[in-house]
């Protein structure tokens, strides 16, 4: 079984079939998926594999009302998905809402059950989009606010693969400010500050948490509409 984690509100993509070894995508590539594996600890690269793998992007809108309920918007992207017959997109029933599917290219069909976006037949060259609303800013006790995410993965059997996530963070204007990452900025994840907010990148091997934290950064009482 493949299966891919790819958390921002305990997200998971789940490859599931019974007769994988069945199909002859599956048996020419199984030796060279067993040899290139990591045992699970986490490790940075810092060259991008030779070649394309699974890349998760997130565009993460917060809007004022974020810093009271927690609730953001989230638009997910996903290409050079592994070609598989079947997987799932899983969401965390409670803390999330709203899920769509925006795009889907080189998928058999893509539809939303309940808290899942489901998938059959996902070719080499796969995308998909996604949007949902989901509760992931929380609130620290000494003031600030955290947006968590993960466990990122792409794991096979016992072991897991390279894999590419980005984030763009766009912020409420004068609202916040960016204080610290877990982890921090090092070789194979990077952390800019941007007009809209934070930009994250990274390529990894093993199994990613992933923690922004912010401070409140008010002009006055009454928000941006007193600077």
């Amino acid at each position: 079984m493949l299966t891919l984690l790819l958390s921002a509100a305990a997200l998971a993509t789940d490859s599931r079939e019974e007769n994988w070894f069945d199909d002859e995508r599956f048996e020419d590539d199984l030796q060279a998926r067993v040899a290139a594996v990591n045992g699970g600890d986490l490790v940075f690269l810092a060259e991008p594999p030779i070649e394309p793998v699974h890349h998760h992007h997130s565009r993460i809108i917060l809007g004022p009302d974020s810093l009271d309920d927690g609730w953001v918007t989230m638009i997910q992207c996903h290409s050079h998905l592994d070609a598989v017959p079947r997987t799932q997109v899983l969401y965390h029933q409670t803390r999330t809402r709203d899920l769509a599917i925006l795009s889907s290219s080189d998928i058999g069909q893509a539809w939303v059950e309940g808290h899942t976006v489901q998938l059959s037949n996902i070719g080499k060259d796969a995308s998909l989009c996604i949007q949902v609303r989901a509760r992931t800013l929380e609130f620290n006790e000494d003031g600030s606010f955290s947006l968590r995410g993960g466990p990122f993965m792409r794991r096979f059997l016992d072991g897991y693969y390279p894999m590419h996530v980005s984030m763009d963070i766009e912020l409420p204007p004068q609202y916040l400010r960016l204080v610290a990452t877990k982890p921090d900025k090092q070789s194979g994840f990077n952390v800019e500050e941007t007009e809209k907010g934070v930009h994250l990148d990274t390529w990894f091997e093993g199994k990613l948490y992933t923690e922004v934290r912010f401070e409140a950064d008010f002009c006055g009482d009454s928000g941006p509409a007193s600077c």
